[in-house]
């Protein structure tokens, strides 16, 4: 009897560690060089959730570049999830230890402290599962992550696969989902208030925001004018007006756009600023509802001089 035991316990062990191992050379990540990613492993969760519900939804999703983002959301987002991003080699050891005398002291799971690393492991190739199992996976895969894709390649995959919303993935899906316009157009609030949703992107709406996305978006916003990236003037009109809100392109789908917005604008068109980085084409649906750009909010080119990010550079 005690033999069996014994080997049914190594027996598990090697299942276990066998099921680690696998995740130190699976799935291929050198492929996102060059490839952006499929559907995530969250797209499919919210997709195989929604089919059990018997609810007919679709994701929304829109890919759109680095250099093609505003640089108020990249730094709100580095703010809010991530501060010492371009530091550290995946782990931020001294979150981690902060947030483990937190729970320990609460008594349970108050706060995490993933980096975006982490996180984009999680959403490309895991579930929201807060096991210890899981945790071991995301770890082995931020790390391939960390050696295999710079810093710029990890922050611009992320951007477009994080959760902003029930089906809407993607800064730009959420950009004209929330504010009806390209998320290059966004400004200092609208940047702060979708990085301050990204904890819980279901509880938290941008849009409607309750006590903590207004204290935590007014904190973002104070930060990146200390950084130089905002004047005060810019923050103390963040402070007091509400964002824009777009009207609405379609009711069943509230709000979002039914096709994804074209590579560029045509540098023949009229209503352009000059010097502006990869601007993009609204949905026809937007054209069609003559919903506005905005383009004297799009940022120029001075912005990425003065931003800490200013190794990212806007597409020529």
């Amino acid at each position: 009897m005690g033999k069996k035991l014994c080997l049914a316990g190594l027996l598990s062990l090697s299942i276990f560690f066998f099921n680690l191992a696998v995740y130190f050379v699976y799935p291929d990540i050198s492929r996102l060089k060059k490839e952006n990613p499929g559907k995530t492993a969250f797209m499919r969760l919210a997709e195989k959730k929604w089919r059990e519900e018997g609810r007919r939804r679709k994701i929304h999703w829109y890919w759109a570049p680095l250099s093609g983002i505003s640089p108020y959301l990249v730094e709100a987002v580095l703010i809010a999830e991530d501060d010492d991003f371009w530091s550290h080699e995946g782990f931020n050891m001294e979150e981690i230890e902060k947030a483990m005398k937190k729970n320990i002291k609460a008594k349970k799971f108050q706060r995490g402290a993933s980096t975006i690393t982490q996180q984009l492991a999680r959403n490309l190739y895991l579930s929201p599962s807060k096991n210890p199992v899981r945790k071991l996976k995301e770890a082995i895969l931020a790390l391939r992550l960390e050696r295999t894709l710079s810093k710029r390649r990890i922050l611009e995959i992320y951007l477009n696969v994080a959760e902003w919303g029930e089906g809407v993935f993607g800064i730009e899906a959420a950009s004209w989902h929330y504010y009806g316009k390209p998320s290059l157009a966004l400004g200092p609030q609208e940047a702060a208030r979708l990085a301050s949703v990204l904890p819980n992107p279901k509880k938290y709406n941008p849009i409607k925001p309750g006590k903590y996305v207004k204290d935590r978006s007014r904190f973002i916003c104070g930060i990146m004018a200390n950084r130089g990236l905002i004047n005060e003037t810019e923050k103390k009109m963040a402070a007091l007006q509400k964002p824009e809100t777009p009207a609405k392109l379609n009711k069943k789908n509230n709000a979002l756009p039914r096709r994804r917005p074209a590579a560029r604008y045509k540098s023949s068109r009229p209503m352009l600023a000059k010097n502006v980085p990869h601007r993009k084409m609204p949905p026809r649906a937007a054209r069609k509802k003559n919903i506005p750009v905005h383009i004297a909010s799009l940022p120029g080119p001075d912005l990425w001089e003065k931003s800490k990010i200013c190794n990212i550079e806007p597409a020529e």
